[in-house]
This record gives structure tokens, sequence and C-alpha cells, in this order.
């Protein structure tokens, strides 16, 4: 297998991008694999403040919190839980704010 093969479906090989700071090291060693991912998820360029910018971070979030174990990956639970629970408590007092105005 070459730095150059296909990581998954219709993404680009990270290791690729690499190749000159992957050289000396094992192509089919699943830590280079990583390594080169972690370079590529590091000059990742995204379109800032667009829906798509931002689906992207959420999706980051969501896989670096999958990766990781212990209480990181309970502190990343909790972090959304509470985002969730935040976002609930605004859209239920603006509900209330828009119904109590509508039906006085």
């Amino acid at each position: 297998m070459t730095w150059g093969a296909a990581a998954g479906a219709g993404r680009p090989d990270p290791a690729r991008r690499f190749q000159d700071d992957l050289v000396g090291l094992d192509p089919d060693d699943p830590e280079a694999r990583a390594f080169a991912e972690h370079l590529d998820r590091m000059e990742r360029v995204r379109p800032m403040y667009t829906v798509e910018g931002e689906l992207s971070g959420v999706r980051d979030f969501a896989e670096s919190a999958n990766r990781v174990g212990g209480a990181t990956r309970w502190a990343a639970w909790l972090l959304v839980v509470l985002v969730l629970a935040g976002t609930g408590y605004v859209i239920f007092g603006v509900l209330e704010t828009v119904l109590g105005t509508w039906l006085s």
C-alpha cells in the first residue's frame, strides 16, 4: 500500500498531502495514518461564519469527542447537554413571550 491510496469514500487521502512529512514511516502503520489525519485536520481551511463552516466545526467536535475516552468524553457529553438545555430554555422563553403576547 502506498501513501497515495484512498482513505475513504469520496475523501482524499490526507497522507498524500503530507508525503514529505511522512518520509520513512510505514504507510500501513495505524499511528502514521492517524498522524497524517491529524495534520489534515490541523491544516484544513474551512469557510468561517457560514452554515457549512459551523456544521463542519460541529462534526469535528463530535469526531474528536468519539476518539477520546474517560473524563474528556464525559466533559464533551456534559457540554453538549448544557448547550441543548440552554437552547431549549431560550426557545421556551421565546415561545412563551410570543404566545402570551399573541393570545392577550
